[in-house]
């Protein structure tokens, strides 16, 4: 391996990613984390896979003392929230919000940009959670528990690469324009990362995760470039949840009638 592979791609860059998309107690270095940047995002679907593990590990311990599935599902999903500290969800209401609150581009940035949280904001928080937890009460009752908390995470971790890559930041500033622009051979990486999760846990549905990641891609990339020109945090932040739904939704269905 050259000498620009080994830049490509760090050990560090996995601390970077845990830094930057949970809440657990890491040291991050902050003179590393700038000059990696978007280098690192290679390594996102990686945190997905530690915040899905130890979600996974507290719902089967749930599980085996007995707790009824809808509890369980309960308990993964909000341990998965505070592992995150919310930032996916927040982005996601903050998305839903100045998208349909705004007319134009400026003030759909500005209202997304505003702590406050308005009806399509909520609506679209009650629906993601209502949607994930009826979910994984299906793929618990199916005794996948790990399944249903890792092939979500991972997956919807690297849709958020494939969005930093196809869409320009849409402000001058932000955590989406320090951050940067990842290489396509970074969200490759971060792709393939995915899919080898995804053989190790359940290599039947690959192809469709892929597919079902790659549509809401496709549909976050072509609703962002309208409505605000570019991504965002928010947006990124919303990319993950509607991927997580729809991995999670989809795969049940087919696990359910299987």
């Amino acid at each position: 391996m050259g000498n620009s592979d080994t830049q490509r791609y760090q050990a560090a860059d996995i601390t970077i990613a845990l830094g930057l998309l949970t809440r657990l107690p890491i040291t991050v270095d902050a003179a590393r984390a700038k000059s990696r940047g978007a280098k690192s995002a290679w390594a996102y679907p990686l945190a997905g896979l530690l915040i899905g593990g130890i979600a996974a590990v507290i719902a089967s311990l749930c599980d085996w003392v007995g707790l009824a599935p809808a509890l369980v599902a309960l308990i993964a999903l909000a341990t998965t929230i505070v592992l995150t500290g919310a930032m996916h969800e927040d982005g996601f209401a903050d998305c839903a919000d100045g998208f349909w609150g705004g007319w134009s581009r400026e003030q759909r940035l500005d209202i997304m940009k505003d702590s406050h949280i308005g009806v399509y904001g909520v609506l679209a928080l009650g629906l993601s959670l209502l949607l994930r937890w009826s979910a994984l009460v299906i793929w618990i009752e199916a005794d996948a528990i790990w399944a249903a908390l890792l092939l979500p995470a991972v997956s919807s971790r690297a849709a958020m690469v494939w969005i930093m890559h196809s869409l320009p930041p849409a402000r001058a500033t932000g955590l989406s324009r320090s951050v940067g622009v990842p290489s396509r051979d970074t969200a490759l990486a971060a792709g393939a990362l995915a899919a080898m999760s995804c053989a190790m846990i359940w290599p039947a549905a690959i192809l469709v995760m892929a597919l079902v990641s790659g549509i809401v891609i496709l549909g976050v990339s072509r609703l962002a470039r309208a409505k605000i020109g570019g991504q965002t945090g928010d947006v990124l932040g919303g990319t993950q949840q509607l991927t997580e739904i729809a991995v999670l939704v989809v795969l049940s269905g087919w696990l359910n009638g299987s």
